[in-house]
């Protein structure tokens, strides 16, 4: 197996809402912001599940992998209505297969953040993998609602970073979930938008809710003095030219001691979208190599389920969490 690069930050966790913002954050951004509508929603149910490649197993009569789910956008944020994939461990695939944790709910649960791309087969099979393991995952959709094709290019999309707190609202209000259990993870634009939503100075400052940990793929680390509101685990590859580690290695060293601790593994050889198997071979996209490490992925995965499993434990004493 290659050989991995591990840096890790303790420190404790902040504690309450901090309404503060430092001023010399360059990715500080004035919200609740409102966004110019474009409309409204024209994506339907069927090719919403055409774009996760899912379509065929969710028509009448077959085995159903998941949910397409419908919930409120946060205060303040266009559009109204966000889409989702939703994945639990008492149903479809996961029942079938028999999860760890399957029928004893409330269920910890994970939102994932898609890359720039949007939603695909990929990050809906990141919900089901997760509910195999026992938990309620949702996959939110933030670019169709929006009536955006692709952000690719485009740099980080902090409207996501939003829409993993409407995430958690609508998932802590189902009785089958433990809103004090909620974590959120994201691949590449995903990933940074898990760092920008569990800052206690970016997206966090606006809400009262709490993840209870953060994991974040391959992505942006641009956040300078970081200080994260949850234990943050962050996976990257040493050989990755969109996001260089170097950045995630300067984030982590300069994270505030007053902050949750980040975990940093960095994967000597590995590329950008190195989890991803439908990457083979590689390919260059946007001038970025990008392909599929199968040693990096399964220890990525491995490392995920242990930090999940780690954190969202058990219900910790006065959570900062709603329903």
């Amino acid at each position: 197996m290659n050989s991995v690069a591990s840096t890790q930050r303790q420190s404790h966790t902040s504690k309450g809402n901090r309404l503060i913002r430092r001023p010399q954050r360059a990715l500080t951004l004035s919200v609740p912001h409102k966004i110019p509508r474009r409309g409204p929603m024209r994506i339907g149910p069927r090719a919403f599940l055409r774009a996760i490649g899912l379509a065929a197993s969710l028509l009448p009569g077959a085995a159903s992998a998941g949910a397409l789910v419908e919930f409120s956008n946060v205060s303040e944020q266009a559009p109204a209505r966000l889409l989702g994939y939703l994945s639990r461990p008492d149903s479809g695939l996961s029942a079938v297969l028999g999860s760890p944790s399957s029928g004893t709910g409330p269920y910890a649960a994970v939102v994932v953040l898609h890359g720039c791309s949007g939603i695909s087969s990929h990050s809906a099979g990141i919900a089901d993998r997760l509910s195999s393991w026992g938990y309620v995952a949702l996959t939110v959709d933030s670019l169709s609602p929006r009536g955006v094709a692709s952000r690719c290019g485009d740099g980080g999309f902090l409207d996501q970073a939003f829409d993993a707190y409407a995430a958690l609202r609508y998932l802590s209000q189902l009785n089958f979930v433990d809103p004090a259990r909620v974590a959120v993870l994201g691949q590449s634009m995903g990933g940074y938008s898990v760092l920008y939503a569990a800052d206690r100075d970016l997206a966090a400052q606006y809400f009262k809710e709490r993840f209870r940990a953060a994991i974040a793929y391959y992505p942006g680390c641009g956040i300078p003095s970081a200080t994260m509101t949850a234990p943050t685990l962050i996976l990257i590859g040493e050989a990755d030219e969109a996001n260089p580690a170097e950045r995630c290695r300067e984030m982590a060293a300069h994270a505030r001691p007053d902050g949750a601790p980040i975990a940093l593994t960095v994967y000597p050889g590995a590329h950008h979208g190195f989890d991803v198997a439908q990457l083979i071979p590689g390919i260059r996209f946007r001038g970025y190599w990008m392909e599929y490490n199968e040693l990096a992925a399964k220890d990525a995965e491995e490392k995920t389920r242990a930090f999940l499993a780690v954190h969202l434990a058990g219900t910790s004493p006065g959570a900062p969490t709603a329903k």
